[in-house]
């Protein structure tokens, strides 16, 4: 194992993962949340995202191949659960209130946390570098993305809830659009086959 190869996995999987933008997720859907509703959410989040991670290094391409799923059909319905999750934060459907603290840490958990690029990823880097180097490198990913997480509560007492209700509209427009950029990509590789392999 060399370290720079550890450097350049947990540096490539830190901006994949991308915890600074699960974070105006993170809180918007948990807005309504106690303090320590949030914690838990928090922690069941990162705890899915690394078990998820853990799972597509080791049996990744084998889990996929067993149930017949191309990541870019995994990346289509990953866009269409965001989609989803954008209209209920934007209009305030419902679609998600019942059992709405599971939905929360779920849809952090994925497709925000261990989507289609993660997924990837993952086996992209353990086919280079065998299990180890991912390993370790998500393991460091995943740290600082549940210390942020982690204290989101005090991020929200911070700026108050007044600023958050406000942002959680536009924070609703973003995970539309990426829902659409996650659908149209994988669109995209599975008509085409030729998108790169996950950036989103």
């Amino acid at each position: 194992m060399n370290l720079s190869d550890v450097v350049y996995a947990a540096t490539l999987l830190f901006f994949i993962f991308d915890p600074f933008a699960s974070l105006p997720i993170f809180i918007t859907l948990t807005k309504n949340f106690s303090d320590e509703d949030k914690i838990k959410s928090a922690n069941k989040a990162v705890l899915v995202a690394g078990i998820l991670f853990v799972i597509f290094v080791v049996v990744g391409k084998e889990l996929l191949a067993l149930f017949g799923v191309t990541t870019s059909g995994f990346r289509i319905a990953g866009g269409l659960v965001l989609l989803l999750m954008s209209i209920e934060i934007i209009f305030g459907l419902g679609l998600t209130r019942a059992g709405e603290q599971n939905v929360a840490w779920v849809i952090v958990a994925t497709p925000i946390l261990s989507g289609p690029g993660v997924i990837t990823t993952a086996i992209i880097l353990t086919t280079n570098y065998g299990y180890l180097v991912p390993l370790i490198a998500g393991l460091f990913a995943l740290l600082i993305t549940w210390i942020l997480l982690h204290n989101a509560h005090l991020i929200v007492r911070l700026v108050g809830n007044n600023v958050i209700e406000i942002s959680s509209k536009i924070i609703g427009l973003l995970i539309a659009a990426i829902g659409i950029e996650y659908i149209m990509r994988g669109s995209f590789d599975f008509i085409f086959g030729l998108m790169p392999a996950g950036i989103l």
